[in-house]
């Protein structure tokens, strides 16, 4: 199999194109590791804790072992008598890089959830299945590390169920528990496949073993009913107590999973050879990509919408989802094409930024291993070098058919640093390094503070942080000094106000004129911001409502609180005049950017802050001291349960008091506790709170 080029072409339905997710620890990348091995791409397991690993190629990756940077690699399989191409992402399990998972889930067909089978499903499981219910992803699911003590699949099945969905069944069974793990029983085929060692390269096939035939009995009859509810016909045959055959069950299978109905959860330990037979459960449950919903988009001249269908003679349409700079060959833009083909050396256009990009050469990715390609073609994901100005989230199509596709939504930064160079000579260089780090990554952002000066960079998390800065000495060698974390707060209103902005200036010459009058309300939280044009009979002419809506968009860098961004509101501009010869668009801006803060001063603004979702886990003779460290942090004790031996304490607590939490947790728990959170919302912040952040800032 393995001599099989990357470049070769693969009929649509012979093609899978998955990511494997999971919470943080889990094994997604040891798992990719396992398939490369095991479908002859590897001829040696690289082992993640030595640094060894295909898909961790960066630096910090290998010395954190921890994915920071979702990879894409490339295996074939033998199906059946046929031959497979499985295109794979492998993603970061840490919420500080949620960015890369939802990058990868937008242009991906089917995804692999994996699960740590001793902890069942954790905070960053909730968010993946969340993000891959958000693009209708088709799942599957493996238990994993259920060799280790502790592990336990009913346990981990249940979890899945009660917290993600009551559509999981099992499809496997695991024969034997933790260190005497030796395979599984498929349900389906009612055998038995086991191995002696993790090192054995094939499964052998036995009878069920007798100690398990009414646990067998007992989720073979769930796993046939679920599937039986997927079709009229094998419905009406099981409830007329007729015995479905295997591939009746097979389809029905197939037909839940693509749908996203039915979640098949297998079991074991990803290291074993259990991997052949979770990659014949990649083939027949995940999608190829002529199974999937045929892509949508707008019509970027007439805002109707557009259809295009997995075709390569149909119109050309991709969207890029990934940045990454190459220090051999600079921008390396990652595509997923829907429709049509492209080829080396022509040129696309950009619709999301109306403009003309030309394709120097196209490459099929393995991890950081590239194979140069002719041309790419509906289904395949690649990655272009040439393209100049086109970002994650933009789509390339042929210009004389143009469409825009559906962009990604990333989450805003929750936490901010300020970075400065340490010399003179370094400032330009860190001003650009700083803008090629901010494009390959979305939930970066760098600002400038009018009043300090300052450079401050934002992003997800404190490691996030702590990687960017890393990868600003070692990538583009600027040393900078970097300031203490710094919570990225926000503002809002709470009230509806309307306010009049005129900006009226004569001094000899041609004078400026603009006057608007605009409804300003809130929104409900995380809808963002959003600008109504209601202007009706000319009061002010078309061309100058843009500018109206610059000038607030500007307006909302800064809030009349604290000077932090204000979002979660609506702009509406209902009324205003103009000057047939003094008026434009400088002087309509400036009026939009004057009522705006004049509103705001009236609407009752608020301060936000970022409110994290933690959950501790702690043995049972800490609960207390761990309860009580939460709520002295302004913490809201939401539920406490337990998970086999250890308490989990899920709370909601603000950003602000969570940092160096991790080494505070260490010390009350004696090295025995360990904390998850990632950004659930933002709340308003206390009054007496509010008065120590102004008295900071001012």
């Amino acid at each position: 199999m393995a001599t099989i080029s990357y470049n070769v072409k693969f009929d649509f339905d012979k093609i899978r194109n998955i990511g494997i997710i999971a919470h943080i620890d889990a094994g997604k990348t040891t798992t990719t590791e396992r398939l490369l091995y095991f479908t002859g791409q590897k001829h040696k397991i690289g082992e993640v804790h030595e640094g060894e690993s295909t898909t961790d190629f960066m630096d910090q990756e290998k010395e954190r072992g921890i994915t920071i940077m979702s990879a894409a690699v490339t295996c074939f399989w033998k199906y059946n008598g046929e031959d497979y191409r499985i295109n794979i992402i492998d993603t970061p399990g840490h919420v500080d890089f949620t960015a890369e998972v939802e990058r990868s889930l937008r242009v991906l067909d089917g995804a692999a959830v994996i699960f740590d089978g001793k902890m069942g499903v954790e905070p960053q499981s909730e968010t993946v299945w969340r993000q891959a219910t958000k693009y209708n992803v088709p799942r599957i699911c493996f238990a994993n590390k259920l060799n280790l003590l502790g592990g336990d699949f009913k346990m981990t099945l249940e979890s899945i169920k009660e917290r993600l969905t009551p559509n999981a069944v099992a499809l496997w069974l695991p024969i034997g528990r933790e260190t005497a793990l030796r395979g599984f029983v498929d349900l389906l085929k009612e055998k038995a496949y086991t191995y002696k060692s993790i090192e054995d390269k094939e499964l052998t096939e036995e009878d069920i073993p007798e100690d398990m035939k009414v646990d067998v009995a007992k989720y073979r009859e769930e796993l046939i009913e679920k599937i039986a509810e997927q079709d009229d016909e094998l419905m009406t045959k099981y409830l007329d107590g007729e015995e479905l055959t295997y591939e009746e069950m097979l389809d029905g299978l197939r037909k839940g999973t693509l749908s996203a109905n039915l979640f098949p959860v297998m079991a074991g330990d990803s290291r074993s050879p259990v991997v052949v037979k979770f990659l014949d459960m990649v083939i027949q449950c995940l999608p190829s990509p002529v199974d999937v919903n045929a892509v949508e988009g707008i019509d970027p001249k007439t805002e109707e919408e557009i259809v295009r269908k997995t075709n390569e003679d149909d119109p050309f349409a991709a969207l890029v989802f990934k940045i990454v700079n190459d220090p051999h060959i600079g921008n390396l833009s990652y595509i997923r094409i829907y429709s049509g083909q492209v080829k080396a050396g022509s040129y696309v256009y950009n619709s999301t930024k109306q403009i003309k990009e030309r394709v120097g050469r196209l490459l099929l990715m393995h991890a950081n291993d590239r194979e140069e390609a002719d041309s790419l073609r509906a289904g395949d994901i690649g990655a272009v070098v040439g393209l100049k100005d086109s970002v994650t989230g933009d789509t390339l199509c042929d210009q004389s058919d143009p469409v825009i596709l559906e962009q990604i939504q990333f989450s805003e930064p929750v936490v901010s640093q300020a970075v400065e160079p340490v010399t003179k000579s370094d400032e330009e260089k860190l001003s650009l390094a700083l803008a090629r780090l901010m494009k390959e990554d979305p939930t970066f952002k760098v600002e400038s503070n009018i009043e300090t000066g300052q450079t401050v960079i934002s992003g997800m998390g404190e490691l996030h942080l702590e990687i960017l800065i890393d990868r600003l000495k070692r990538e583009f060698k600027v040393e900078a000094n970097v300031g203490v974390p710094q919570v990225a707060y926000k503002e809002t209103i709470k009230l509806e106000v309307e306010s009049e902005g005129r900006y009226v200036k004569q001094s000899g010459g041609r004078g400026q004129y603009g006057h608007c009058y605009l409804r300003i309300t809130p929104n409900e939280r995380g809808e963002g911001f959003e600008f109504i044009n209601s202007i009706k009979g000319g009061a002010i002419p078309r061309e100058f409502i843009p500018a109206i809506e610059k000038g607030v968009q500007e307006a909302l860098m800064a809030g009349v609180v604290a000077g932090y961004p204000v979002i979660d509101l609506k702009v509406e501009v209902y009324d205003g005049s103009f000057h047939e010869v003094d008026s434009s668009e400088a002087a309509f801006k400036v009026a939009g950017s004057m009522a705006f803060k004049e509103g705001c001063k009236r609407a009752n603004p608020v301060l936000l802050e970022p409110i994290m979702s933690v959950e501790v886990i702690a043995p049972e003779k800490f609960v207390g001291d761990v309860t009580g460290s939460l709520s002295s942090k302004r913490g809201i004790i939401k539920k406490t349960e337990t998970r086999g031996d250890l308490h989990v304490i899920s709370a909601d607590a603000p950003l602000a008091e969570l940092f160096g939490y991790t080494t505070q947790l260490r010390s009350i728990t004696s090295g025995r506790g360990n904390a998850t959170m990632e950004m659930s919302h933002f709340a308003e912040v206390p009054k007496n709170v509010v008065e120590e952040i102004v008295a900071k800032k001012s």
